[in-house]
């Protein structure tokens, strides 16, 4: 089982190999077998993605937007066309079930290339009448932009930051991470073949060390991160030193509020892809699941019965539902903070324990009777541990679900949309569901606020952080001055 790309990065168009980088293996998380071997980008290829991104943006920022708006048009039907290959790649990099990268990971990255290409040529300024005289504003790329991505949605994230760059007339370096680095390769050579200029889109590999090289160079414009908390502080401080606009989309802890008035079965189906789909492996995830009292018992009964079904196994099985965890480390913090509940005191209601499927594989676990204050309901674990609290009244799960540093996303169900509203309105987060959970779809804006991260991306309000606004005066008479 082989996915060894013909070099490590894409860069000007083509393929680009130095062996003098770091070796990094890329482990298949279903096995654990070494599926390529790739090698860091040493500084001569940092500054050959740069040079060439910065000589490759300026033509492609002259170009009509309708043009720039065909290639990535054509670029989604590649992917499209592809999709089933593309699956595969996905689930060998992420060890994801190959029935979840078939719908969720490369076909959403297609509706952002798709979505933005439509956008493109409809961005315009405006013109300000001021008597006699009047201004006029343009809107311009920023220049270079480097993104650097997650190992839970490499290739969609790639796509989510090249779209809105790409379709505004940036260029961009792109590193992924260093776990799951095949599928950016994969959309630079898409891009190419649908006709895009060579160095406008560029892949490097590497770990901290290249990401850092590529977010203080001085030549880039903006620097747009998925990651965690900590790591996205680093990389906004950096970028803040050199004046940098930043996108930064990091980790959570999100409030998921079940009243008693709720559709039981959307909202318990709701909790479950909102801590189980991709292995718990999502930021946006809904890990602390507020359950009103009246209905707690309830929800947890029927809770365990579904989760009880849920099937794990081989990725590349079309039955499969529930894969492994993305690395070793990551088992073993998961599996630490499982252990960590069982000691706070909270009941474990389902799972606890690693699979059998394989040796990255943990359990769909729930645990109940969980307090604001457990370890598990305060820090982001990225895994398949769902917290259940319980709550009594609108006003206490409302201040109790604010009570974190994390501001990413919230849900809530209920049968009274005016309740829905009230409380999401109160809610101190940047992406919310009344009545669904984790429905991410291009036209919507995605993002966060508090420690959770700043920007948006997908939608239009993701053009505001890719482009920048020029004024334009204009004088019509004689200039008027006492001098």
């Amino acid at each position: 089982m082989k996915a060894q790309p013909k070099a490590s990065h894409f860069v000007n168009g083509e393929w680009l190999e130095d062996t003098a980088g770091e070796m990094i293996e890329v482990i298949y998380p279903g096995t654990l077998e070494v599926i390529a071997r790739l090698h860091a980008a040493t500084p001569a290829v940092v500054d050959a993605a740069i040079s060439g991104a910065v000589a490759a943006q300026r033509k492609w920022a002259a170009m009509k937007p309708v043009e720039r708006a065909r290639i990535l048009r054509r670029a989604a039907d590649i992917i499209r066309e592809r999709g089933e290959e593309l699956a595969r790649l996905e689930t060998l990099d992420t060890g994801k079930p190959i029935q979840e990268t078939r719908c969720a990971d490369w076909p959403s990255g297609a509706d952002s290339l798709e979505f933005f290409a439509g956008l493109a040529p409809t961005l315009t300024g405006e013109t300000i009448p001021l008597g006699g005289d009047f201004a006029y504003t343009i809107r311009e790329p920023l220049g270079v932009c480097v993104g650097i991505g997650a190992w839970n949605y490499p290739s969609q994230i790639a796509c989510w930051k090249a779209a809105p760059a790409l379709s505004t007339g940036n260029a961009m370096v792109f590193k992924p991470s260093e776990m799951t680095p095949l599928g950016a390769l994969q959309l630079a050579q898409i891009f190419v073949e649908a006709g895009m200029p060579a160095g406008v889109f560029n892949v490097i590999q590497g770990r901290g060390a290249v990401g850092a090289a590529l977010s203080t160079d001085s030549r880039i414009a903006k620097v747009s991160l998925t990651g965690s908390v900590p790591t996205g502080a680093k990389v906004y401080a950096s970028a803040a030193a050199g004046m940098k606009h930043v996108t930064m989309e990091l980790g959570g802890k999100s409030p998921l509020i079940v009243f008693d008035d709720a559709d039981i079965e959307s909202a318990i189906g709701a909790a479950m892809l909102g801590n189980f789909y991709s292995s718990g492996q999502i930021c946006s995830n809904g890990t602390r699941v507020f359950v009103q009292k009246g209905i707690k018992e309830a929800f947890l009964k029927r809770l365990a019965e579904r989760t009880a079904a849920i099937v794990a196994g081989d990725p590349l099985d079309e039955d499969t539902q529930f894969g492994p965890l993305i690395s070793a480390a990551q088992h073993e913090k998961v599996m630490g903070y499982i252990e960590t509940a069982k000691a706070e005191g909270a009941r474990l209601v389902s799972g606890g324990a690693s699979g059998n499927e394989g040796p990255l594989f943990v359990q769909p676990t729930v645990f109940a009777d969980v307090t604001d204050d457990m370890t598990i309901a305060c820090e982001e674990i990225f895994g398949p541990v769902m917290s259940v609290l319980d709550f009594e009244t609108e006003e206490e799960v409302i201040a109790r679900a604010n009570g974190t540093e994390f501001g990413l996303a919230a849900g809530v169900f209920t049968a009274d949309l005016a309740c829905g509203h009230r409380v999401i309105a109160q809610l101190e987060a940047g992406t919310c569901w009344i009545n669904a959970y984790n429905l991410t779809p291009v036209e919507m804006p995605f993002g966060a606020v508090k420690a959770s991260g700043l920007g948006r991306e997908n939608s239009k309000a993701a053009v505001e952080h890719y482009t920048q606004v020029k004024a334009v005066y204009v004088g019509m008479g004689p200039v008027e001055s006492p001098y």
